[in-house]
């Protein structure tokens, strides 16, 4: 044992010049998602699930982006936008549908389906009223993960995209009312909320959603005198408190909704229904004793509609009449303004997939994040939501019990 305190001294200086391993941080590991934008085909489908500010966004953070050509030109955005942002631009669409991780708005259909090679991850709307089960079944035999966008849930508990989505279709409907309203459009011609001296004109809402309450935002904020109705007593309640003025609210009593469209230049129809058809509850009758000229927008109308006198319309042919009264029943009002409505969707994605890089893959996010994973209807071909499963005969797994299982 060395005891000289002389010698201890010059071995501790020589272990000190010794070369040391230096300490790093440990990195979270990070995955480089692949990316790829179809161009949507469904009709006047005019939004783009990405912009080219959220591409350029997810370029300089490593990943990798393809846009199959045209497919911002619905929102004014051209292929050079993307290509400058760093995006690839595609000609085939084989190539798109290749990628890891497909991002659209409207769902697939059996085409595109078909070409998905397999395991991959799909992004895009679910539209359960209409959801073909073929369509279904080949997602789950290509082992494929699907997400739909409109059951994503924020911190808050919220659907954010239905929410964005219902604000653009209330404050569009408001602003489509006050050009059907004008002679131009042969309306009555009057200007939505009225002047100074001069009676204001009369709204009915149908519904305190997202869609009615900015609806109602838009109308008051234009000078109307607005109406609304809701079978919900606590959304009537919390539209009076989030709008911060009082208006006119009721349940829906069939004998009051009459008498107050008997004297309505505008009705919005904006009920929702968390399953199956919207309730209808505006009769032919009701419609026969408005007011002539007036205007009914059906913005339910995806679902069956709120009145007995509505029919799909489209955008090129957006209006008809019944009884005198202007009907307009387009059921995707949001591709109106599709620039608008594509930003929107950037914004609540652009977060989303810059997480589901930092974790290591959508994978990961669906695990740690559990607003994420209620989006998820199909995991590694596994069917894992209950109400697809029970409309379509479908056996389903429980999406928590499936990762339990998998790991």
């Amino acid at each position: 044992m060395i005891t000289d305190p002389e010698i201890l001294k010059h071995l501790m200086q020589q272990g000190s010049l010794l070369p040391k391993e230096e300490m790093l941080e440990v990195a979270r590991k990070k995955g480089n998602l692949y990316i790829g934008i179809p161009k949507e085909i469904s009709f006047q489908e005019r939004r783009v699930a990405l912009v080219p500010e959220t591409v350029s966004l997810l370029v300089a953070n490593g990943h990798r982006v393809k846009v199959e050509t045209k497919s911002g030109e619905g929102s004014n955005f051209s292929d050079n936008d993307y290509s400058e942002a760093g995006a690839e631009i595609c000609y085939d669409r084989k190539e798109i549908f290749s990628c890891d991780l497909i991002f659209k708005v409207a769902p697939p259909d059996e085409d595109e389906v078909a070409m998905m090679p397999g395991n991959q991850t799909l992004i895009s709307a679910l539209q359960i009223s209409i959801q073909p089960k073929i369509i279904l079944q080949k997602l789950m035999e290509k082992k494929i993960t699907a997400i739909a966008w409109d059951y994503i849930r924020d911190d808050s508990g919220v659907f954010p995209v239905v929410r964005t989505m219902g604000e653009i279709a209330g404050s569009t409907a408001m602003l489509v009312a006050g050009e059907l309203l004008s002679s131009f459009y042969n309306g009555k011609g009057l200007m939505l909320g009225g002047v100074a001296g001069v009676q204001p004109t009369e709204v009915v809402v149908i519904g305190a959603g997202t869609v009615g309450e900015n609806a109602t935002r838009c109308a008051l904020g234009l000078g109307a005198s607005v109406k609304v109705f809701d079978n919900s007593l606590s959304k009537l309640r919390r539209l009076q408190n989030d709008l911060g003025v009082r208006v006119y609210t009721s349940v829906i009593q069939p004998k009051v909704l009459a008498k107050s469209l008997m004297r309505a230049d505008v009705v919005i129809g904006a009920l929702r229904a968390p399953l199956g058809r919207t309730p209808c509850v505006v009769t032919e009758e009701m419609v026969r004793n408005m007011k002539p000229g007036s205007v009914l927008i059906d913005v339910s109308i995806d679902q069956g509609g709120v009145f007995e006198t509505s029919r799909v319309t489209t955008h090129n042919n957006p209006t008809f009449k019944m009884h005198d009264i202007i009907h307009y029943c387009v059921p995707n009002i949001a591709s109106r303004v599709s620039r608008t409505a594509s930003f929107a969707l950037s914004n609540i994605f652009s977060p989303i997939l810059m997480n589901m890089g930092q974790m290591g893959g959508c994978k990961e996010l669906i695990i740690r994040d559990s607003g994420f994973r209620s989006g998820v209807y199909i995991y590694k071909g596994h069917l894992t939501s209950e109400v697809l499963g029970k409309v379509f005969d479908l056996k389903y797994k429980d999406i928590e019990l499936l990762l339990m299982g998998m790991k």
